[in-house]
């Protein structure tokens, strides 16, 4: 992330809801500066309040490096009225709203500005997302960077070879904790079945999912790999996964599935924007 030129060009933040404050909370750990900030936010949090940020100015930085689009689907047409001026090449544009394609943007801003569309995750509220990044024809390596080094305040990044494979970044990590978090619930509910109390149960779920996504991600062993380790020939775990990997019933195509659904579900919401 390039601090100085941030600090010296400055930021608009439009929209500052769940992942936006995410985002302004990384940036200001990375230092830079608040008075750089302006936060466009019709109803600030508490918090954002008591952030010594550029809240809600009459008059926006003019020529800021990013104005990164953080509002809701629903509400960005309306919010652009605030920004379309940083339309037209000097400014780079870095969207987080899903469902909306390049192509539209570039009907707002204009087909000269460089724009960088992207899909973070939720966990980027703790600091451990992942965001997917593509940027437009115009846009070069030192504007994505710009867009990169923003992302990466809230966790990791990977850069798409073109923007039709946002779609399937959706479904795998941008919907993926869903997942995640409806996995630890089916855990603890059938543990509680088994006899255990719902509270441990819940807590040996929530650990166990924590703990193996620690270990994937630490391990330099893939995670067939680390499936192995725990499969003892005739063991429990085997009598488990002989269900869970099940080719007709199993969680490969409950979760091919799934995810098909949530990419095509993604197609036709990005249609609604052509």
């Amino acid at each position: 992330m390039n601090i100085d030129e941030l600090n010296s060009r400055g930021i608009v933040l439009l929209g500052c809801g769940k992942m936006g404050s995410a985002l302004l909370s990384g940036w200001l750990k990375r230092k830079i500066e608040p008075k750089s900030i302006d936060v466009v936010e019709p109803f600030p949090s508490d918090w954002l309040r008591s952030q010594p940020v550029r809240l809600n100015r009459s008059q926006l930085n003019p020529t800021p490096a990013v104005c990164l689009l953080a509002v809701k689907p629903q509400a960005a047409k309306d919010a652009f009225e605030n920004v379309l001026a940083f339309g037209g090449g000097r400014t780079v544009v870095v969207s987080i709203i899903a469902g909306l394609p390049i192509a539209y943007l570039e009907s707002i801003f204009g087909p000269e500005t460089p724009i960088v569309r992207t899909m973070p995750n939720t966990p980027a509220a703790i600091g451990q997302g992942i965001t997917a990044l593509a940027g437009n024809q115009i846009s070069g390596s030192a504007d994505v960077d710009l867009a990169e080094g923003l992302m990466s305040a809230v966790g990791e990044t990977v850069r798409l070879e073109n923007e039709e494979l946002m779609n399937a970044v959706t479904a795998l990590s941008g919907s993926g904790p869903a997942y995640v978090f409806h996995l630890i619930e089916t855990m603890a509910k059938v543990g509680e079945e088994l006899g255990l109390e719902a509270g441990i149960s819940l807590k040996l779920a929530v650990a166990t999912v924590a703990g193996a996504g620690q270990l994937a991600t630490t391990s330099n062993r893939s995670p067939a790999d680390l499936r192995v380790d725990v499969t003892s020939p005739g063991g429990t775990t085997e009598a488990a996964l002989m269900h869970l990997m099940n080719p007709e019933s199993g969680l490969r195509r409950l979760m091919s599935d799934c995810m098909r659904a949530a990419e095509m579900r993604g197609k036709e919401l990005g249609k609604l924007h052509d």
